[in-house]
């Protein structure tokens, strides 16, 4: 086995390959036959998601099943019988999908494109009626939310069931379809601060009535069991339990619900003989685990997946579907029954990585500031055909997730394989304010955005500095979103990282909160402070305002549309960057939003990221691409 320096390392994973093999299964659904469905994301159609059915495209090419109420989506898409309802991204109107025929606007043209936004539907269980969630986009002002019912034929008007909340999701009918549940909250509360639970009969929501839930307390995916009983699940323990409307199901230490990002999540679902199937999150894993109320805890059923993302767990009879993964191989859609075990129903990617290449990944805990002890996940270097040289350590990148009240989970993540493939390890930090450890740990962020996140990041990379499992001297910090603010804090306001890469980042906090979409425009009254009351505050975490005390290099990627954190936030950093004199890279991508999806962006990036990242540490890496700029 040759020995080479860290970072120059061949890898069979080219920058094409990892960002072509990302492909994204999400929003798995077993039809009433026992067939399967979900969607999936590819990058190599530019991003487009389509509906898949039993492994066969049912969309057709110039169809891209995504919604963008609350510009994050989910819930795109519901199956009643062999019937397929789905909202399509370029005029956000629903459409309806029946066997053989071609797909048909069941919703009217709005007044602008995409203006009228349809999410998280279900059919009422006679076929007539869609219940779903609907966003309005006018000329003035925020958005409107509200949710209604429509004919699920399209011969007629909407009927508003609920009205003057700022946000709804979950609406869920009863197995007669006589009564209705839902959520919703108000500003400033992000849902996995406080939400309210409500029922009422879908003929008079009127007489809705108050279940569970307020301001401090997190209710997560409301749902009724197959004889009609209202269940959920709460946080008011400190940690995300089952309920029934009459009872507490479980009483765990761990998570079984999820921050609210997207609609459409399901973390348990019911199977025939009365056991539920859930998710449960400990330590950052995510895990199938089986509960029989009243006489046990939730039974790890032991399988091999570790990591669920974004949970859409779906049962008929004794079956279940999700999109799982692991660190071994890439996503894929399985179901389990106890008959049949787990069944594999998705493919492997195109570019399927062998296992003696994977990333392993070792969940770590380690001192912080201030006596907290925070967690990551250590993904060190891996490629079987090369060892370093005696007493070299390797070069790191410290992951800042993006939410920033999200986790990191122990996936294989086709990126993560690129760099350690290549000698540079990745450590994925679940800094204070990440899920999946309780509400404390989540409200550790509350107040402390760019501080608590910042530290955690600086106390991972040191930890493995000082273990010998990391070069103290070839650090960088890399985050999206959230994280490319935690990034540019990381390089503003501490010494310890030589380079950084931040990915449509936050750079003026006060910027973002006059100028987001409506789900986040509040989100920094509990992050940072209410606004405008503590402005100073915003402008002292800005790391806009403190570009001079950036040393380190620092390179960018923005799209271009981006509603969430407009291209102004990096373009203003750069401009700031520039003045300074601090050596910078941009790289600005039209066609693209918040979160890249075309594979020709993702591999800019990556080859752009490594070109970077050698010209600042000091390695010549065995891929031939062209050299990033740096300028000054």
């Amino acid at each position: 086995m040759p020995a080479a320096p860290y970072g120059s390392w061949r890898s069979p994973l080219s920058a094409a390959m990892a960002a072509e093999s990302g492909i994204r299964h999400s929003e798995p659904w077993l039809g009433d036959d026992g067939s399967a469905w979900w969607l999936e994301r590819r990058p190599k159609d530019g991003g487009r998601t389509t509906l898949v059915h039993d492994g066969q495209d049912v969309t057709p090419p110039d169809v891209n099943v995504r919604t963008r109420v609350h510009e994050y989506g989910g819930g795109a898409w519901f199956l009643h019988g062999e019937t397929a309802f789905f909202s399509n991204f370029d005029d956000q109107r629903l459409y309806r999908l029946e066997p053989g025929q071609a797909p048909r606007p069941i919703t009217p043209e709005p007044p602008r494109p995409g203006s009228v936004r349809y999410a998280d539907g279900r059919v009422s269980p006679d076929g007539r009626l869609i219940v779903c969630v609907r966003e309005t986009h006018g000329e003035d002002g925020e958005p409107a939310n509200e949710l209604v019912a429509l004919p699920a034929d399209g011969d007629g008007e909407a009927r508003v069931l609920a009205s003057g909340r700022d946000f709804y999701s979950f609406p869920r009918l009863s197995p007669d379809g006589a009564t209705l549940a839902w959520t919703c909250w108000d500003h400033p509360n992000m849902p996995w601060d406080g939400t309210e639970l409500w029922v009422a009969p879908l003929e008079a929501p009127e007489e809705a009535r108050l279940v569970a839930g307020g301001p401090s307390e997190s209710i997560w995916q409301p749902e009724w069991s197959r004889d009609g009983v209202l269940h959920f699940v709460s946080d008011r323990s400190g940690w995300w339990n089952l309920y029934r409307e009459d009872a507490q199901l479980t009483d765990e230490q761990a998570e079984l619900g999820y921050p609210q990002w997207g609609f459409g999540g399901s973390s348990y679902a019911f199977l025939d003989d009365g056991r539920i199937a859930c998710i449960r999150v400990d330590g950052g894993y995510e895990r199938l685990c089986i509960l029989d109320p009243g006489h046990s805890d939730p039974e790890d059923l032991g399988l091999p997946y570790t990591a669920v993302g974004y949970p859409e767990l779906r049962s008929v009879g004794d079956r279940v579907i999700y999109a799982a993964k692991s660190p071994a191989e890439e996503g894929v859609v399985v179901s389990w029954s106890a008959g049949e075990g787990v069944r594999v129903l998705s493919g492997p990617g195109e570019h399927a990585l062998a296992p003696e290449w994977a990333p392993e990944p070792r969940a770590i805990k380690f001192p912080s500031a201030g006596g907290r002890t925070a967690h990551a996940f250590w993904y060190p270097p891996k490629n079987p055909d090369y060892e370093a040289p005696a007493g070299e350590a390797p070069p790191i990148i410290v992951q800042s997730h993006g939410g920033p009240t999200a986790h990191a989970i122990p996936e294989f993540d086709s990126e993560v394989a690129f760099w350690t493939s290549r000698g540079i390890g990745v450590v994925d930090v679940n800094y204070g304010g990440s899920t999946g450890f309780g509400r404390e740990y989540r409200e550790l962020l509350n107040g402390a955005w760019g501080i608590v996140d910042v530290e955690d990041c600086i106390a991972a990379a040191l930890h493995l500095a000082r273990e010998g499992e990391a070069d103290g001297r070839r650090m960088a910090v890399h985050g999206g979103s959230a994280g490319g603010y935690t990034t540019l804090c990381g390089l503003a306001f501490h010494e310890d990282f030589a380079a950084g890469a931040s990915y449509y980042g936050v750079a003026d906090a006060e910027t973002l909160a006059a100028d987001t979409h409506k789900f986040e425009s509040r989100y920094l009254d509990s992050l940072i402070g209410p606004y405008p009351e503590t402005a100073e505050r915003y402008r002292e975490r800005s790391p806009i305002h403190f570009a001079d005390r950036i040393r380190a290099p620092v390179i960018l990627f923005q799209g271009l549309e981006d509603e969430v954190v407009p291209p102004s936030q990096a373009e203003t950093m750069v401009a700031a960057l520039k003045k300074n004199g601090v050596p910078h890279a941009y790289l600005a991508f039209e066609g693209e939003q918040h979160g890249f999806r075309k594979s020709e962006t993702v591999i800019s990036c990556l080859e752009a990221e490594l070109s970077f990242y050698a010209q600042v540490f000091g390695f010549e890496p065995a891929d031939d691409v062209d050299p990033v700029e740096i300028v000054r």
